[in-house]
């Protein structure tokens, strides 16, 4: 396995602390114009954009999946801030999943490698011009992306609409600040949402003229050794989720979109709405030529020494942590994550009818039989296989919440992502084993293209620049999981684009549960928010036969429009008074 790049983030940048000056106030103090000719802290700038990324994005808020804030999931952990999510608890002061200023000093770091790394005073290579050359190409590419990814961090959390209607994102900052204009706070604006999505397009398309398509070879700038830095398809998988974010209905201003209520709102201007799906359909497709074909997930993917080909771009880390989180108590882990009985029920039958289907042949008295096969994908349950004996969440059982308090309270624990390793954790011998965290999947652009064409062209419709249509896709990744009959797929095709957009946000649903997609997908859509969590109660009979029986486990607060953004942070909206917040904070 070559190295990880990301892993490697050990920076000589620390001449270069940001929030100093670089004024000299010594005879042996380096002055900034020696600091800014060294080739390792201009690169150290954006190894530091780098460094700063998520390493354990599959459960990174505090040790918690972002699903544990929706439907998909709960979480044990009382006073982590998913659960505040989850319960209606976020403010402008206390936003977990928030990153403000981090964001802006990557930015930062990203201008003053613009500004200063890229002129006649650094030379990357001294042994040759060619190479020197394909260096500093090779960083601006990676200065443009890096921009772009940050960029849209801040847009996908705070990017919203206002009272008055209008659909803002961020402060668009194109260059580092002297300290005059980084204290005029009265000029900080948010521009608007269509603003800064067409900025982030325009890094992400420099980014591609500079970027390799992929790191291959031996080369120390395009090599193999490379593997985790941007390339032109992590750049084209940023480009796709981009644009169907700027596609979404909860980010349109009210003269395209009027929001009518929780999970209702209304198209005022259908042809600027269907323009933006088309561009969507158009840049997943782009996307899908050029990287390939998707793979699927399986369970080899979760502890692997060699990157599952379906990852488009990914970090891995290797410890226990995860199992740590989210074993049972009994097998001494701190049972944090417990999938909800909504998500078990999303899942189909194997012969793809939802259960509620008569023809599904789905069994209430054994509800796990002859499932889709992606649910033992994602969740483990009463019966399943785990470390040499069989999961026991019945009542009384040893991973029941009644044997142990902290076990989980929806009768389910976790399965993605961790290692099953007999004996992984132990009081004599623990373990550790690595874990891929996918920044993007082949997958994904597939739902984003099923998406956007259903939107633009309704279920079987294609158009110019767009090759697949939703249908097709859709049937495919089901297929690919395991399911062996797409009839159903074809009845709600005949009802049209709305009942197909539905089976399609299910998709997604499946296919992304934990991977922090479900949170926003719920939002930018404007679906309901309020769903309470269910799990499910297992009862022995004396036969040793069972009985289920669903019960709430935790509402979801979220009666009010407002929780479809985010607020921008307290300290922010205090000092700038032209700042305008989301609607209802």
């Amino acid at each position: 396995m070559k190295n990880n790049f990301i892993k490697i983030i050990f920076i000589v940048f620390a001449i270069l602390n940001i929030a100093c000056s670089f004024e000299p106030e010594i005879e042996n103090t380096f002055d900034e114009d020696y600091a800014f000719g060294l080739p390792e802290n201009m690169e150290g700038l954006l190894l530091n954009a780098y460094g700063n990324l998520p390493n354990t994005i599959i459960d990174g808020y505090g040790g918690d999946f972002l699903d544990a804030a929706t439907d998909n999931a709960v979480t044990n952990s009382y006073s982590n801030g998913i659960f505040r999510i989850g319960s209606g608890g976020l403010t402008s002061n206390n936003n977990p999943i928030g990153q403000w200023d981090n964001a802006y000093n990557q930015l930062r770091n990203i201008h003053i490698f613009f500004e200063n790394g890229l002129g006649d005073g650094v030379i990357y290579d001294i042994t040759s011009e060619t190479e020197d050359q394909l260096k500093r190409d090779n960083l601006k590419g990676e200065a443009y992306y890096l921009r772009a990814w940050w960029s849209f961090h801040l847009l996908q959390v705070y990017g919203g609409k206002t009272a008055t209607g209008e659909a803002l994102g961020y402060p668009i900052v194109l260059k580092s600040l002297s300290q005059e204009e980084a204290t005029d706070f009265e000029s900080v604006k948010r521009n608007s949402y269509e603003e800064c999505i067409a900025q982030i397009i325009k890094d992400i398309d420099s980014s591609i003229v500079y970027l390799p398509f992929k790191y291959t070879g031996s080369n120390p700038t395009t090599g193999i050794n490379n593997l985790g830095r941007a390339d032109q398809q992590v750049a084209l998988a940023l480009k796709s989720r981009v644009s169907l974010y700027a596609a979404s209905p909860a980010y349109q201003s009210d003269d395209v979109v009027s929001l009518t209520g929780m999970g209702q709102f209304s198209v005022v201007d259908q042809t600027t709405y269907i323009n933006k799906w088309t561009t969507a359909a158009v840049y997943a497709q782009d996307a899908i030529n050029k990287i390939g074909a998707f793979s699927s997930l399986s369970e080899s993917d979760f502890d692997s020494n060699t990157t599952p080909t379906e990852f488009i771009w990914r970090s891995f880390f290797t410890n226990s942590n995860l199992e740590n989180n989210n074993y049972p108590i009994a097998e001494f882990g701190a049972a944090r994550t417990g999938p909800s009985q909504n998500l078990v029920n999303a899942f189909y039958s194997q012969n793809g009818y939802p259960i509620h289907d008569a023809r599904s042949n789905y069994d209430e008295t054994n509800p796990y039989d002859n499932r889709d096969p992606r649910l033992y994908l994602n969740v483990l349950y009463n019966g399943s296989s785990f470390n040499n004996r069989d999961l026991e969440t019945f009542v009384g059982g040893l991973d029941s919440k009644e044997k142990f308090s902290g076990n989980t309270r929806t009768g389910y624990y976790v399965r993605k992502w961790l290692s099953l390793q007999p004996g992984l954790i132990s009081v004599d011998n623990s373990s550790s084993s690595r874990h891929y965290n996918p920044y993007f999947r082949r997958t994904e652009l597939y739902l984003n293209l099923a998406e956007a064409a259903n939107e633009a062209f309704g279920p079987t419709g294609v158009g110019t620049g767009v090759t697949q249509n939703a249908i097709s896709i859709i049937k495919s990744i089901r297929t690919k999981a395991g399911i062996t009959d797409n009839t159903y797929v074809d009845e709600v095709a005949a009802l049209g684009k709305d009942e197909f957009r539905k089976l399609i946000q299910n998709e997604r649903r499946l296919e992304l549960a934990f991977e922090n997609h479900r949170y926003f997908d719920l939002r930018r859509n404007l679906l309901p928010l309020d769903e309470t969590v269910k799990g499910i109660k297992i009862t022995k009979n004396t036969d040793d036969s069972l009985n289920f029986v669903e019960v709430d486990v935790e509402e979801r607060n979220f009666n009010s429009l407002k929780y479809y953004y985010a607020p921008l942070p307290y300290d922010e909206l205090s000092k700038s008074p032209n700042l305008i917040n989301n609607l209802g904070w």
